[in-house]
């Protein structure tokens, strides 16, 4: 593996050779360039790692004023990249001017070898140190997953299909309701990856303002707009070599949608107030409750982008699609809340869960996670009675809880099952069904025959 590269600035070609020979001769690579203007320009076409700066060129030989105007051109258009001062004049007051402007260290020329050497690695190791913990403070890292086994058809198939992908690097698009999990899998998809050793970073793309995106997005500079008091890095760069989650994905404003398009279909972006261009290198996996179908027939969101994000497409079934887990996943809800307020084991009374299974889960798994906590705090029994859930059951006058055609003709049967003690020629012919018929369903949901 390479060695940094190291810009050496210097009107005098002698200097340049000579720092040339000897940072060569330890493996950095060399970049040279006869003044600041010249610089600025390498410094926007090349990735530089470090800056080896003379203070005075050909405007005057003793100010250090050419040195300081860069240093704070610096500041503002690459403040990630460290700067060594140089003169052959020895000037305390200089120093600590190009100092307080960003420069990380001052040497006096002609300097001794092994000192540039060493100031020239001990920058280098600072600034790695430095970029780590910015990452450190902004990442916010991916909760553990669990070890809940779907019951329901329905997740099982879709657990195979997004098993057999998730080592691949193909952009994937979760949709669903609220509620349904789609950050879990997002998280899930990124432990089976083949950069789970990376990061995983989730943005809420619905709580990023506009006028924020960019930052939020790309990073900047210290002074790139009013209130930039310092360098922030980037969501992509944060998520670099790992996985980035771009949640509520269909909220992005349509102002914005342009700029994330590019770097998808680019690699390539800048950080706000720097004209350098970096390149990114993640797993994308996006997740919205949005009708993209509608939001592109209303020019609400881009076409394009919506085939950029959606290469693999996975739709979460709703909770109310998956009967068979629900009781499962309350069971497991409720033991973590347990463990979580050191509370004794607690069971789920047969009311309780007879309950859970007809109520209609607007909030999908969300709302039995929160409702499932809220009653392991609030009871004073070892087991939840159905007066410790506190369900909602009540629906608007006239209208019938969401649910599947499949759900409601299992809970109908079931109903007319249990209104006639389980006789069925009585139950087909309260449901308006011949024996046959009905016979036919039974065969379709043995497990209502028990």
């Amino acid at each position: 593996m390479s060695k940094a590269c190291i810009l050496v600035v210097d009107d005098r070609p002698d200097i340049r050779l000579s720092a040339s020979f000897v940072l060569e001769d330890n493996g950095y690579q060399v970049l040279e360039a006869e003044s600041p203007y010249q610089a600025k320009e390498i410094i926007q076409d090349s990735k530089v790692d470090l800056i080896l700066l003379d203070m005075n060129y050909s405007l005057d030989t003793t100010s250090g004023d050419e040195g300081l105007d860069f240093l704070s051109w610096l500041a503002k258009a690459a403040g990630n990249i460290p700067a060594v001062a140089m003169t052959a004049w020895s000037n305390v007051e200089l120093a600590v001017k190009a100092m307080q402007l960003g420069a990380g260290d001052f040497l006096e020329k002609p300097w001794k070898n092994q000192r540039l050497l060493q100031v020239i690695e001990h920058q280098l190791t600072l600034t790695g140190l430095k970029v780590q913990n910015q990452k450190l403070q902004q990442r916010l890292e991916p909760e553990k997953s669990d070890d809940y086994v779907w019951r329901s058809p329905c997740m099982q198939e879709l657990m195979r299909q997004i098993e057999s992908v998730a080592q691949t690097d193909v952009t994937i698009l979760l949709t669903g309701d609220n509620g349904t999990g789609k950050s879990q899998l997002a998280k899930y998809i990124h432990q089976l990856s083949n950069v789970q050793s990376g990061p995983f970073i989730s943005v809420n793309m619905g709580a990023i303002s506009e006028n924020l995106f960019e930052s939020e997005m790309f990073g900047h500079t210290k002074g790139a707009f009013t209130d930039a008091k310092s360098n922030r890095i980037g969501r992509f760069e944060l998520a670099k070599d790992g996985t980035l989650f771009l949640d509520e994905i269909a909220n992005i404003p349509l102002s914005q949608q342009a700029k994330l398009l590019r770097v998808l279909e680019s690699g390539e972006y800048e950080v706000l107030g720097s004209s350098q261009t970096q390149q990114t290198n993640i797993r994308l996996v996006s997740a919205s409750n949005g009708d993209f179908s509608k939001l592109i027939a209303n020019e609400e969101f881009r076409e394009d982008l919506f085939y950029r994000l959606n290469t693999l497409e996975f739709r979460v079934p709703s909770l109310r699609e998956r009967e068979q887990d629900i009781i499962p996943l309350a069971q497991h809800f409720v033991k973590t809340a347990a463990g979580k307020y050191q509370k004794p084991a607690i069971n789920i009374s047969t009311d309780a869960q007879q309950a859970l299974l007809e109520y209609h889960w607007p909030g999908n798994i969300r709302e039995l996670s929160h409702l499932m906590e809220r009653a392991v705090l609030l009871t004073r029994h070892d087991e939840l009675q159905l007066s410790d859930l506190h369900l909602n059951t009540q629906t608007a006058a006239g209208a019938l809880p969401m649910m599947t055609l499949e759900q409601a003709e299992r809970k109908l049967i079931k109903q007319a099952l249990a209104a006639n003690d389980n006789h069925i020629a009585k139950a087909a012919a309260l449901l308006g069904l011949t024996k046959s018929s009905m016979y036919r369903r039974l065969e379709k949901y043995p497990d209502l025959q028990s």
